[in-house]
């Protein structure tokens, strides 16, 4: 056991943050922690870091392990340059030993100028520094709030990668679930206060926790029939004074004073957005460059009303420059952007609008507006401030007050209450909670108008995109059509395909044997029936998508259909390598008749 936090305690002005939570990691563990936001998560990780103190409790830990933790908003000096951060508070020795492979991890994180300052560096590079700064040093435990903020897809891939191979203790909060699914091996769910521990990744964690809620659903509904016997009892009065009586109005007391299951609210965005024409946003061969480095290149695309876009790079690529030119807050050094009359647009940016912590939520969303219209009719700016879990108390605190997921959550509310029919979203999923991604993720299929999203979030682009753009280095955006995983195949067919002809070409160059060239009889009837066994193929991978969109919210059984339709594209890539074999030779054959 390398670590233990045993009935912690913590509380925050009225609200109980953390009631009585115990959690044990042993080495191999690595530990999802997730919830609603608000609900504690980073106040536990500095719990567990020794980053604050509990109320009660205690966290105890053997003297030999050593702990990393990088916070969801890292302590860091401006005057420092990167290297000097990473290697901050350690001997000149260590710095020695490990500075290359700190350049090398920097480097993955795409971070190249050791030299910088630090106060130099956006919010995203900052925390991506950090992060190198855990890994260089050499722990058995790390807590991780947030690691996958600001990195881009590859980057996520790589650090799910070493993540899975850390024999220590892990404990991080992250809403990315594919990261959940791959790396976690438990799940710690914060809710009122209160922890629940699932030996599982995140597909199995969906289908326990439904069972415990069922389970807690039956055992209050027993409680309430209890209830009603013993109430009806008491209310006759009691016929005599006996010791038994004494025990079951003790029992009915018990009863009545046991607290009914706590649930957390469902964040419930009802879709509105103003009229759109004809003509939304046109990009006619635009291209921006930035100190003499092309970031897009002679690109062209028209937004359709209805289309479902996600906008991938690595870090520094132009992602966020060419959301920046489709929503008209920067120029094109060439080409123009031309927008419809009617086009009213909703900007949820990464950084996110600096909010006044000393305003209202309530203020801060009316100045906005009053109220949207909707498909369920007109509904009230406070009504939409409860659909997005910001009840009384929060409504008129001040923002100051918020968590950061909170807060991202009411700047997202605010771009909805503008009512706009394009949406474009820098980075949605940072920092909120699974819970409002789903709903997020529902809202966006139903929103009557464009979404163009700059996403990092795997499951995310699978779940609400339509096509890809993939901004490369040098300038190009290339388009394909499907969610995150279709492109990622693509890709991988596209890295294989020099290297078949690499390999073709080796073939041809060698001198052809003096041999009649035939079928075998295996290969006769393979060449006779392999059109038709593609057709099935393509027919099952059709059927697949079909149930994937039927199932769009069952995630188990949406995990098994990509999974199927993951082994059938496989399949499929198989049989056509081999259709491609077949019919090279039957022409060959046909040449080498014809040449008799």
């Amino acid at each position: 056991m390398l670590l233990t936090a045993e009935n912690i305690y913590k509380n925050y002005g009225m609200k109980q943050l953390i009631d009585d939570v115990t959690l044990y990691l042993n080495e191999g563990e690595r530990i999802g922690l997730i919830g609603v936001n608000g609900t504690g998560k980073s106040t536990f990780l500095k719990v567990l870091a020794g980053v604050e103190d509990p109320d009660s409790g205690r966290v105890m830990r053997d003297p030999n392990v050593q702990v990393s933790y990088l916070p969801q908003v890292p302590v860091i000096d401006d005057e420092l340059t990167v290297l000097e951060q990473v290697f901050k508070g350690h001997p000149a020795e260590f710095r020695q030993l490990n500075e290359y492979e700190a350049k090398m991890m920097l480097t993955k994180l795409g971070i190249t100028d050791f030299d910088q300052k630090m106060g130099e560096l956006s919010g995203g590079q900052r925390k991506r520094v950090a992060l190198a700064t855990v890994f260089v040093h050499p722990a058995d435990v790390l807590i991780l709030d947030e690691p996958t903020n600001h990195l881009d897809s590859e980057m996520v891939v790589w650090l799910e990668q070493k993540l899975s191979k850390f024999t220590g203790g892990l404990v991080m909060i992250t809403h990315d679930r594919y990261f959940l699914e791959n790396v976690v091996t438990k799940i710690a769910e914060m809710s009122f206060g209160k922890m629940y521990l699932y030996e599982a990744n995140y597909s199995k964690y969906l289908e326990l926790k439904t069972q415990r809620l069922e389970m807690d659903k039956a055992s209050e509904r027993k409680r309430q029939a209890l209830l009603r016997k013993e109430t009806e009892w008491i209310m006759r009065g009691c016929r005599a004074r006996s010791t038994k009586s004494t025990e079951r109005i003790a029992r009915y007391e018990a009863l009545k004073a046991q607290e009914a299951p706590e649930t957390n609210s469902s964040v419930s965005i009802t879709a509105g957005a103003s009229r759109l024409g004809r003509k939304t946003v046109e990009l006619e061969h635009v291209s921006k460059s930035y100190g003499g480095k092309t970031i897009i290149r002679d690109f062209s695309y028209t937004v359709l009303r209805d289309d479902r876009v996600g906008i991938i790079g690595k870090n520094g690529a132009g992602k966020s420059t060419l959301l920046n030119m489709i929503a008209g807050a920067l120029s094109p050094d060439t080409g123009s952007v031309d927008f419809g009359g009617t086009v009213k647009i909703g900007y949820f940016t990464q950084e996110g609008k600096e909010l006044d912590p000393n305003q209202r939520p309530y203020d801060y969303i009316h100045e906005i507006a009053s109220s949207i219209q909707t498909k369920e009719g007109r509904i009230t700016a406070t009504q939409m401030m409860e659909k997005f879990l910001f009840f009384s108390d929060l409504q008129f605190s001040t923002i100051g007050r918020l968590s950061g997921g909170e807060r991202r959550r009411l700047y997202l509310l605010g771009i909805l209450m503008s009512a706009p029919n394009i949406l474009l979203l820098d980075e949605p999923t940072n920092d909120l909670d699974v819970e409002t991604l789903t709903i997020l993720e529902d809202y966006l299929s139903e929103f009557p108008g464009a979404v163009v999203t700059v996403s990092h979030d795997r499951y995310f682009l699978d779940k609400i995109a339509t096509s890809i753009l993939e901004v490369k280095e040098g300038g190009e955006v290339r388009r394909t059509m499907g969610g995150y995983s279709d492109w990622l195949l693509l890709k991988e067919m596209d890295e294989k395909a020099p290297l078949k002809k690499e390999n073709k070409d080796t073939r041809e160059k060698r001198p052809e044997r003096a041999q009649k060239l035939k079928f075998t009889f295996k290969e006769q009837r393979e060449y006779e029936t392999i059109d038709q066994d593609i057709a099935e193929i393509e027919a099952k991978i059709a059927e697949c998508d079909e149930r994937i969109g039927l199932n769009a919210s069952d995630y188990i059984r949406l995990q098994e259909l990509t999974d199927e339709k993951t082994k059938l594209e496989a399949l499929l890539e198989e049989k056509t390598e081999r259709w491609v074999y077949l019919n090279d030779l039957a022409e060959r054959i046909q040449a080498q008749e014809a040449g008799k």
